[in-house]
């Protein structure tokens, strides 16, 4: 599924959003959020070093860093979203669960007077 996940790298806005995600690490909000010690996705528990900020909607797709955007993620998960939206990766483990599935989702039953 290579072909279907289109980035469009703005170098600008990925910099700002970066610089802003940066300073969002720093503020009391994102730290109660990692002393949950939850990872948004697998809903693991971890100590607050290991989680990560995950922009829900990635920089690289447009996303930003704000408060509504970024989750804490453990580093497993954080690797295995990549640059997807949350509705690509629904669909990637979901081709991934079953691969053998027509892409239609329609069966052929052989019977082409139908």
């Amino acid at each position: 599924m290579d072909g279907w996940v289109d980035i469009r790298k703005d170098a600008a806005h990925v910099a700002r959003e970066r610089a802003k995600a940066r300073e969002l690490r720093g503020s009391p909000w994102w730290k109660s959020q990692l002393g949950r010690g939850r990872c948004h996705y697998c809903g693991g528990t971890f100590p607050p070093e290991a989680l990560t900020m995950d922009h829900v909607v990635p920089v690289a797709r447009g996303g930003r860093s704000v408060k509504g955007n970024v989750v804490p993620c453990c580093a497993a998960c954080n690797k295995g979203k990549k640059c997807l939206t949350p509705a690509e990766q629904i669909l990637m483990e979901l081709e991934s669960a079953n691969p053998a599935a027509p892409a239609d989702g329609l069966e052929d039953d052989g019977d082409a007077n139908r």
